[in-house]
C-alpha cells in the first residue's frame, strides 16, 4: 500500500499527517509504528489523520507512535495549519479531536492559538500536581531541569502503581526568571522525552499558578517557546485555555507500507 503523507513539526513536536478525507484509510497499530520508526519508517511522534466531519471543519484521528491515542496539543496545532494548506480553514477553525470540540485561530503570522478543554480538577500528590488537560499529566517543580534525569525519572512515575493501567506522560518544570517557565516532558505512547508536548506544557503553565503565576505564561522547551493563557477560579478549576505556538510543514512524500 503506497501513503502519501506530510510531516510536520510544531516546537520540535513531530508527525506524519495524512489526508485522509476521500482516502477512507484505517492504518493498524503495527502500520503506525512502522510509519512514526526513525529508522525504518519516516520517523514521528505521532500520526494524523485529517478527515470530513459533518458539521466542524475536519475530524482529527491522532495516533501516538506506539500506536496508541490521545489529544495531542501540539498535533492539533499542526492539524490547523494543515487544513489551512488543504484550504478547509480560512483563519479560523472548528474540529473535533480525541477529548471532543476545539477551536483555533491562525494568525497571519503563522502562530496557531488553539483553545483547549477546561480542566475541572487539580490533584495535589505529594509536591507534584496531577491534571488532565485533554492527557493525563503529573507536574514536578525542579531547580535544574536541564540537569534532570527526565527520561528514567518519568519513566518510573509513568509506570508507577498509582497512575496504573493507563499511565500518565511526566513533566519537570524550573521557574525562571520574570515569571517564565522551562519545561521538559515524558511522554507516555512515545515512551521516551519528546522535544516539547502541548498539553504538558498546559499542565505546567495551570499548576504553576498555585504558585502564583499570572496568565499568560511563557514556556520554554527544548523545540522551541509557546505561551499558555487561561482564566482559573478558587476553587482551582480552569476554563478560557489557549495553547499559543507555532507549527511548520518539513516535506511531503510517499512510503509503501
Amino acid at each position: 500500500m503506497k501513503i502519501h503523507f506530510y510531516k510536520y513539526q510544531a516546537t520540535g513536536n513531530d508527525f506524519v499527517v495524512i489526508d485522509n478525507r476521500e482516502a477512507g484509510l484505517s492504518l493498524t497499530r503495527q502500520q503506525i509504528e512502522a510509519l512514526c520508526d526513525r529508522k525504518f519508517g519516516v520517523g514521528a511522534d505521532g500520526l494524523m489523520l485529517i478527515e470530513k466531519h459533518p458539521t466542524l471543519h475536519f475530524n482529527l484521528e491522532y495516533y501516538n507512535s506506539d500506536g496508541s491515542q490521545s489529544l495531542c496539543g501540539n498535533g492539533s496545532r499542526a492539524a490547523v495549519q494543515f487544513a489551512a494548506r488543504l484550504g478547509m480553514v480560512n483563519g479560523k477553525a472548528s474540529f473535533n479531536a480525541y477529548d471532543g470540540e476545539h477551536v483555533a485561530e491562525l494568525l497571519p503570522s503563522g502562530i496557531i492559538r488553539l483553545k483547549m478543554s477546561p480542566v475541572g480538577e487539580t490533584r495535589k500528590i505529594g509536591d507534584d500536581y496531577f491534571l488532565n488537560t485533554g492527557s493525563p499529566h503529573i507536574v514536578r517543580f525542579v531547580d535544574d531541569v536541564d540537569a534532570y534525569p527526565v527520561f528514567e525519572e518519568g519513566r518510573k512515575i509513568r509506570y508507577s502503581e498509582a497512575f496504573k493501567p493507563g499511565g500518565t506522560n511526566v513533566n519537570f518544570v524550573e521557574r525562571l526568571p520574570n515569571q517564565a517557565l522551562k519545561v521538559r516532558t515524558y511522554e507516555r505512547g512515545v515512551e521516551d522525552e519528546t522535544l516539547s508536548c502541548g498539553t504538558g506544557v498546559t499542565a505546567a503553565a495551570l499548576a504553576a499558578s498555585f504558585k502564583g503565576y499570572p496568565s499568560p505564561v511563557s514556556i520554554q522547551t527544548r523545540g522551541g517557546n509557546l505561551l499558555v493563557e487561561f482564566k482559573s477560579s478558587h476553587s482551582g478549576t480552569f476554563e478560557e485555555i489557549f495553547l499559543i505556538g507555532p507549527a511548520k510543514m518539513v516535506f511531503e512524500g510517499s512510503l509503501e507500507l
